[in-house]
């Protein structure tokens, strides 16, 4: 699976989930998709994601195509 796909989905969910909770719930949990917009902008900057570098360790030859 292209790891690209399952960053947006992983971080989607999150973002849509906190943002839900946050919501319905208590206005905390909006702290959860603030984390995540500070983690991406870093990311823009150092090139560090911990979900790619999560998606590496679980999936680590996404590079090698089998035909």
């Amino acid at each position: 699976m292209d790891k690209v796909r399952v960053h947006d989905g992983v971080v989607g969910s999150v973002v849509t989930v906190g943002t839900v909770l946050g919501y319905y719930v208590d206005s905390t949990w909006l702290l959860i998709p603030a984390i995540i917009g500070v983690v991406l902008i870093q990311s823009a900057f150092t090139g560090f994601c911990p979900v790619y570098c999560t998606l590496d360790k679980i999936q680590p030859d996404d590079d090698k195509k089998e035909s």
